[in-house]
This record gives C-alpha cells, structure tokens and sequence, in this order.
C-alpha cells in the first residue's frame, strides 16, 4: 500500500486551512509517518504536481488522499474516514501517542537516548 496525501496552496501563496488541519491532526496522532509522499496542490501553478494528480482523479477539494494497493487507486476526499479505514483507525494511534506522554509524564528522568530505557520501555529508537 502506498498513501499519497495532497494539500493545497491557496491562490494568495497561503497554505489552504482546512490542509493545514489534517496535516497537524495526522502529526499529533502520529498517523503521519503512515503517510508515503506529501504532493502539494499550488493553485499559482495548475502544472504542480498536487493539481495535476487533482486533475487525473477528477478532485476538486482538498486536502485528499491516494492509496495505490495491488495496480489500484482509491480516493479519500474525508480525513476521519481515510483514517479509520486506511490508517487502521484515528483512536488506536491517540491511544499510542497518549501512552507514550503518559510514560514520560511518569518518569522525568527517562533518557531516550539510552538503550536500557528504550528497551525498558518497548520503545524502538529512531
């Protein structure tokens, strides 16, 4: 599975408010990193990448979402409904990013840099 989010920018050179939601709303959830290429939609440019994959998919919103599986294409124009169905649901990746503030709530002294807290703590270290 490959998942393309496009945002827009808007035809004044601001970024597109509604994209700029999804985008915050997908990094807190931690769903971002699920997310395989970021093509941006720039209304000053109909040729941008972003317009052009608008175009070959006849969208005329955004932000939305591609996910190629198998030789197919699917169109996601809903955020909440892209992440239940595609991302395997908004709640399960709240609930991770909650356990881990909860973890470093608890323990100030954690240091993620240190292998014995990563493996303390099932952490994996980027």
């Amino acid at each position: 599975m490959h998942v393309t989010f496009v945002k827009k920018v808007l035809a004044n050179g601001a970024p597109c408010p509604k994209c700029g939601d999804v985008e915050r709303r997908l990094e807190e959830s931690g769903l971002m990193a699920r997310i395989d290429y970021l093509a941006v939609a720039d209304e000053r440019e109909p040729n941008s990448e972003g317009m052009r994959l608008a175009r070959l998919h006849g969208v005329d919103v955004a932000p939305f979402f591609l996910v190629e599986n198998n030789g197919t294409t699917v169109v996601h124009r809903v955020y909440f409904k892209f992440a239940k169905e595609v991302l395997g649901g908004r709640d399960r990746a709240i609930r991770a990013v909650d356990e881990a503030r909860e973890i470093l709530r608890a323990n100030p002294d954690l240091n993620l840099s240190s292998a014995a807290d990563t493996r303390r703590f099932g952490l994996t270290a980027r």
